[in-house]
């Protein structure tokens, strides 16, 4: 398989941290929603700026699926590829995933209390 992309919000704390969680356990390319390429940008759904992608030759997977797909390629020990491969199996389990994701990315500035990382977004602009 060639690179799998992450595409995140940049400018987000919680996203960030999230986003270098999975690039530090797998081979994800993290790209920042400021630091898409036209190319990469025509893949990805009028939207974008609503949750994660994850953008491969053959697919892109958004929000919920997104997370999927990072987990799976994820080194995180334990049952996890197991976990969401018999999620998976369920027909509302999507349903479930795609509310869950979207109840965490409501509540991202709260979350975010709690795991985050300065966002390159920020990075740069405080050493100015």
């Amino acid at each position: 398989m060639s690179e799998a992309i992450l595409v995140y919000d940049d400018d987000c704390g919680f996203c960030t941290w999230w986003a270098e969680f999975f690039a530090a356990r797998s081979n994800l390319r993290l790209v920042g929603f400021r630091d898409l390429t036209d190319e990469l940008r025509e893949r990805l759904p009028d939207d974008y700026e609503e949750c994660a992608h994850l953008v491969t030759d053959d697919e892109v997977s958004s929000c919920g699926a997104a997370v999927d797909e990072a987990l799976l390629r994820a080194d995180i020990g334990g049952p996890v590829d197991d976990v969401v491969t018999f999620l998976r199996q369920f027909d509302d389990y999507e349903q479930y995933r795609e509310r869950a994701y979207r109840w965490i990315a409501n509540n991202r500035d709260r979350l975010g209390t709690y795991l985050s990382t300065t966002p390159p977004a920020r990075r740069e602009s405080s050493d100015s």
